[in-house]
């Protein structure tokens, strides 16, 4: 790749690439419009909405390298001021999240200089990768417990523990003014080392070499929104050579529905449907992912 500060960036965008001569792939991923439209759908405290914009990132950096069509589920839910926290991508790009929080327990812990991890928010619990192939496949579902203050080191711990592959993520989450006012960026960027093989040979000095450049990533620069991913790529690895393999677009979207409601009432009894009613005389339920508000007429989901 040759020098690539012209290039505007983009937003909402996921790029796989690969390191010239070295058994070291990885993605980018860019958030401005769509990890806002998450964010500020419920008013999350600042560092509620920072874990939730990190889980956006992440389930975008893993979830687009998925082959099948379905979708990816990252959580991580545990005893502390964070209930937890849940981020859908669906391969088509669409990506859906939300956070159960204590509000006085994180403005309790959010108190200091700096600002609440992961580890401080959720507690003692698991993170969790759930891959959904589909009605006609079974779920694989990959939990390990919580480890370390960040998202990105409890996906390092996933992947070392459930896949065995060697991998680094770095997440950024913050807010910049793009001429619109203040609005929410989130950023990530993953590397994954290719086993070796009788070609490939030993693959573990290839693979701190990549690492040692890696570790140079502001979290600034992953939510620049002057800085576009292949001007990022080149920063880090011009030394050896980078090739971007694809791009994916991604956006903010929500599974709810007029219909996924009725079937949600649809399995409670009579008497409970009873007391859903409203002055109204409607049944009022709010999507919890896009704050939706659906009013149902009783008779409708009878």
């Amino acid at each position: 790749m040759t020098d690539t500060t012209a290039i505007p960036a983009r937003d909402d965008i996921v790029s796989a690439f690969q390191i010239e001569g070295l058994p070291v792939r990885g993605r980018v991923v860019r958030l401005g419009a769509a990890v806002d439209e998450v964010l500020t759908r419920h008013d999350y405290p600042e560092p509620v909405a920072n874990l939730l914009g990190e889980a956006c990132a992440l389930a975008a950096l893993v979830g687009s390298s998925l082959k099948f069509e379905g979708r990816l589920i990252v959580q991580a839910q545990g005893d502390g001021p964070v209930r937890y926290v849940v981020v859908d991508y669906d391969t088509t790009g669409g990506l859906r999240g939300y956070c159960r929080f204590d509000p006085e327990e994180v403005a309790q812990i959010s108190e200091g200089f700096a600002r609440p991890g992961a580890k401080t928010l959720l507690g003692g619990g698991v993170f969790i990768m759930t891959l959904d192939q589909g009605a006609d496949m079974d779920r694989y579902q990959g939990v390990t417990p919580i480890e370390g203050e960040t998202l990105a080191l409890c996906a390092e711990q996933y992947f070392k523990q459930s896949e065995q592959t060697p991998t680094r993520v770095r997440l950024a989450v913050g807010q910049a003014d793009t001429g619109e006012g203040l609005k929410w960026r989130a950023g990530g960027i993953l590397i994954q080392s290719i086993a070796g093989d009788e070609t490939r040979g030993e693959t573990l000095e290839a693979w701190n070499h990549a690492q040692a450049f890696f570790e140079t990533t502001g979290e600034d620069e992953l939510i620049d929104p002057s800085l576009g991913t292949p001007t990022l790529l080149w920063r880090l690895f011009n030394e050896d050579g980078v090739r971007l393999i694809e791009d994916k677009p991604l956006r903010s979207f929500c599974r709810c529905s007029d219909d996924r409601i009725a079937v949600v009432i649809q399995s409670f009894t009579e008497a409970e449907k009873a007391e859903m009613i409203e002055p109204d005389g409607k049944i009022h339920v709010t999507c919890e992912y896009c704050s939706r508000v659906y009013a149902v007429e009783p008779d409708a989901v009878a």
